[in-house]
C-alpha cells in the first residue's frame, strides 16, 4: 500500500504537517542466535524496527504482522508485547517533509518466522540482523525499544517506554 492511499496518508491530504498523535505497532524480530532484525529506512536513512501505523479495523497485532511481512518478506508467529512506547521526548518524530507524528507503540517480540528477508517496499534500504551489543546508529524511540526489549528478557516485567 503507498502512503498516499493508507490512513495516514489520507489524514495528512486533510491537516498537513501539523502533529498527529499515531497509534502503531514495532517488532523485535530475534534470530535463535540472538541477533536481531533492523530496517534501515529510507524516510530518515538511519536504522529501525520493523513496524508501522494502524490503519481502519486492525488491531496492533495485525498491524505488526502485516508491516514485518510488507517491509521484509517474513512472516511472523507468536508475537508477544513486551511493552508500550508513549514518551512524547523521543516518540515525536519529525520527518523530512515537515510532517510531525506523535506515536504511540505497542512493542511486541518474536522467535518465530519464516519466509525469505528480502526488502519488498521503498520503506527500506537494507535489511540486516544484528547482536543487540553492537547496534547502529539507530531512531531514539527504536532504541528505547530495544533497550526496553533486553531489560523484559532479563525480568520479564512490562516495560514502560
Amino acid at each position: 500500500m503507498s502512503f498516499e492511499d493508507s490512513y495516514l496518508g489520507k489524514i495528512r491530504q486533510l491537516v498537513g504537517s501539523q502533529l498527529l498523535l499515531v497509534p502503531g505497532a514495532r517488532i523485535v524480530i530475534e534470530e535463535p542466535d540472538g541477533k536481531i532484525l533492523l530496517q534501515k529506512r529510507s524516510d530518515l536513512g538511519v536504522w529501525g524496527l520493523p513496524g508501522g501505523n494502524a490503519e481502519p479495523g486492525e488491531d496492533l497485532t495485525s498491524v505488526v504482522e502485516r508491516e514485518v511481512l510488507e517491509e521484509t518478506g517474513l512472516i511472523i508467529t507468536g508475537a508477544t508485547p513486551f511493552g508500550f512506547g508513549c514518551n512524547p521526548e523521543i516518540e515525536t518524530v519529525e520527518f523530512p517533509n515537515g510532517d510531525r507524528c506523535q506515536f504511540f507503540v505497542l512493542n511486541f517480540f518474536t522467535r518465530s518466522f519464516s519466509g525469505d528477508l528480502r526488502i519488498l517496499d521503498g520503506e527500506s534500504l537494507a535489511l540486516e540482523w544484528f547482536r543487540m551489543d553492537k547496534l547502529p546508529r539507530m531512531l531514539p524511540n527504536m532504541e528505547a525499544s530495544v533497550r526496553a526489549y533486553g531489560s523484559y528478557r532479563s525480568n520479564g516485567e512490562f516495560q514502560m517506554i
